[in-house]
């Protein structure tokens, strides 16, 4: 009763016109003529995977035109055959997320048992779309430095991407074209990625997930770890309709897959305050060099589970981050204040435990300004509050560990299912709240 439901709902999912439109998959197409510029028909063009050795296959129609759609992003070899000509091979077509590129091949006379091997040649062509945007591929990132190993500062090298001040109730940090910070929006492997939360009480922005779910200190290792990531495209103008959901910059993030070959790499990246000088505010008040920890650590592993069949990619990203910090604040006298005197012995014994859970002062005493002589106002024109300056250093905690696999099976020459889970909590402590303006240096 129940199976032909579920069989009309798997091919409306699976079927790929549907699919097209969130995919991040590129396409390919061109003509194919002979040494007289004449138009080819039924000539069989190959386009082959160089990492998973998949074939996709198709043939030109009668004006001599070939159409591949949906090949995931990656490095390719054009095979084109057709009786009475060479067999045309053009090897490294490197195809990005969301390509539509256009190649013209021209076949030579010939055996088809003999292969011409194109090596250069024209580059391909966008043709398919007017959209302005800039891709970030895996080989970029491997180069650049990267602070945190977060990829935000990459997204910042696109034309008309300009850094926006980040607030507990703005988090939208970058504004693309002059639209707002929170118009953004991120999808990985074609999936939305635009539900995340806010630090801030009210929900404002996160409660219509205008706000990608980044870590809680704010990075994308928790969308994507760089290590997993194959590459994205963030679009900035003229996009298709099917990125309507916001007007801002559109980021689509793919996550690499397994290949034929077993492949891994770790990592360690680490900070320690043995290896830095002292804040020159802690210096100045004579304050302890705060501790300064940051490991981010981890790695990926990647391969056949069956060869040309099935393929998985693993990851992982761990980050203990240890912040310095100085800050001043100010807490009830002791008896180094001269004018208003120990506020601490002063006060009633029920008061008293509670201004001696306070740290001992070890700045000067704080006074307020007032017109001498008014309401009780000294000549100094300052007025005693009962306070004294306090100056802590100390270390804000984070951590994050961020897991991911993606599993590809390679079902049929028409059909690829891959499926990823990505499970990535992370957390952070301030001390002194600074959501509602707190300095307490002693409260997390």
């Amino acid at each position: 009763m129940h199976r032909a439901p579920a069989l009309v709902l798997f091919f409306l999912i699976s079927y790929s016109p549907i699919l097209r439109g969130q995919s991040t998959n590129a396409s390919l197409s061109g003509r194919v003529t002979d040494p007289a510029k004449a138009l080819i028909s039924h000539a069989k063009v190959a386009v082959i995977n160089t990492a998973t050795n998949f074939h996709y296959d198709t043939t030109t129609n009668a004006s001599g035109e070939y159409y591949l759609t949906n090949l995931p992003p990656g490095l390719y070899r054009v095979e084109i055959e057709k009786p009475g000509f060479k067999k045309l091979i053009k090897p490294d077509v490197t195809l990005h997320v969301q390509d539509a590129l256009a190649i013209d091949f021209e076949l030579t006379l010939g055996d088809v048992s003999e292969t011409l091997t194109v090596e250069a040649g024209l580059l391909p062509v966008e043709t398919a779309s007017g959209t302005v945007s800039t891709v970030i591929d895996q080989t970029f990132v491997d180069n650049i430095p990267l602070n945190g190993r977060s990829f935000q500062t990459l997204i910042m090298l696109t034309p008309g991407v300009v850094v926006t001040a980040t607030a507990f109730d703005d988090q939208g940090q970058f504004s693309v074209n002059g639209q707002r910070a929170d118009a953004n929006y991120f999808t990985v492997d074609g999936v939305g990625a635009n539900f995340g939360v806010s630090g801030y009480t009210p929900l404002v922005q996160a409660a219509g997930g205008a706000l990608p779910a980044l870590s809680a200190s704010g990075g994308t290792n928790s969308l994507v770890s760089v290590d997993a990531m194959q590459e994205f495209r963030i679009q900035t103008s003229s996009f298709a309709p099917e990125f309507g959901r916001t007007p801002g910059g559109q980021i689509s993030i793919v996550t690499r897959s397994g290949t034929n070959s077993f492949h891994g790499t770790l990592f360690d990246y680490f900070r320690n305050s043995v290896l830095d000088a002292n804040d020159w505010f802690s210096n100045f008040q004579h304050l302890p060099k705060p501790g300064d920890r940051q490991n981010d650590f981890g790695g990926v592993v990647g391969g056949p589970v069956f060869k040309d069949k099935t393929f998985f990619f693993f990851s992982y990203e761990g980050l203990r981050l240890r912040q310095p910090l100085a800050q001043e604040s100010v807490v009830p006298c002791d008896s180094t204040c001269q004018t208003f005197g120990n506020a601490r012995t002063t006060a009633t014994t029920a008061i008293q435990p509670y201004l001696n859970a306070y740290p001992v002062p070890n700045g000067p005493e704080v006074f307020n300004s007032c017109t001498p002589n008014v309401n009780g106002c000294p000549a100094s024109g300052q007025q005693p509050t009962g306070l004294a300056q306090f100056n802590g250093s100390y270390s804000n905690p984070a951590s994050l560990d961020a897991y991911s696999i993606r599993i590809d099976q390679v079902t049929n020459p028409k059909l690829i299912l891959f499926g990823r889970y990505d499970y990535s909590p992370s957390s952070t402590e301030q001390r002194g709240p600074l959501a509602f303006g707190g300095v307490v240096l002693s409260a997390t």
